[in-house]
């Protein structure tokens, strides 16, 4: 036999392993933890945070620590967990999906005057909002609940003053409410809100309190759900 013609044998050539890197590209591995996040990312976190600590499901405390950890995110990885053990969604609150029907804005229209001189007065359930409402107390106390009302107006200007007294203001929840005054040797405070709905209604509190309190702010667990429907009703559509 020819050992000449037999065909010679190719070196094998060894295949060295590929690196961890090359297996596994984070980008590819998780793509949606290792995105960056973004401003709208933060103010989502920060939103449930602020729900979860207005329904009492966080304290003051814990809730401080999650806002922090928030404003130190790089990634949305590194949002999630804040808010996994709270409702991200809120399906029991009922949005709108059409305009609100406001009537014609009447500026010339009077104020409603709610007067409460060592008494006390409550304005509630089911009545149309003005556009201007002023609420005095003087030893007394002024209660105003809006989350049954029918506001024919998307802007309601209440003028709040306290004088050894007390002015509570009780709006639902998705609504926008706003406002500006003094507390002199009292308080006076305004939780803000602000509604998802654009075309929301608006309550600006304005006044001052004078070893007094006036107080603003939202009812938990109060919507107006059906106020497109309601103002047709009411204004005969």
């Amino acid at each position: 036999m020819d050992l000449e013609k037999q065909p010679q044998k190719q070196p094998i050539t060894p295949v060295e392993p590929k690196s961890e890197s090359a297996v596994a590209d984070p980008a590819v591995a998780d793509p949606a933890g290792s995105l960056r996040a973004s401003d709208a990312d933060r103010d989502r976190i920060a939103d449930i945070l602020r729900d979860a600590l207005a329904e009492g499901r966080l304290d003051a405390e814990e809730h401080g620590e999650r806002i922090d950890a928030v404003l130190r995110a790089k990634t949305v990885g590194e949002l999630e967990p804040l808010v996994r053990d709270l409702p991200a969604a809120r399906p029991s609150r009922p949005e709108p999906e059409q305009s609100y029907a406001y009537g014609p804005d009447d500026s010339a229209a009077p104020a409603d005057n709610l007067v409460a001189v060592f008494s006390s007065t409550t304005r509630k359930g089911r009545w149309r909002v003005g556009r201007r409402t002023n609420a005095f107390a003087l030893f007394g106390n002024v209660e105003i609940d809006l989350t049954e009302a029918i506001f024919a107006q998307r802007l309601t200007t209440i003028n709040a003053t306290s004088i050894f007294g007390n002015v509570e203001i009780r709006v639902p929840e998705n609504i926008t409410l706003r406002g500006n005054g003094t507390g002199v040797f009292g308080n006076f405070e305004v939780r803000t809100l602000e509604s998802a709905d654009p075309e929301a209604p608006v309550v600006v509190v304005n006044g001052y309190s004078v070893f007094g309190n006036v107080e603003a702010r939202p009812k938990r667990g109060k919507f107006i759900a059906d106020l497109h429907d309601k103002m047709r009703k009411h204004l005969g559509h």
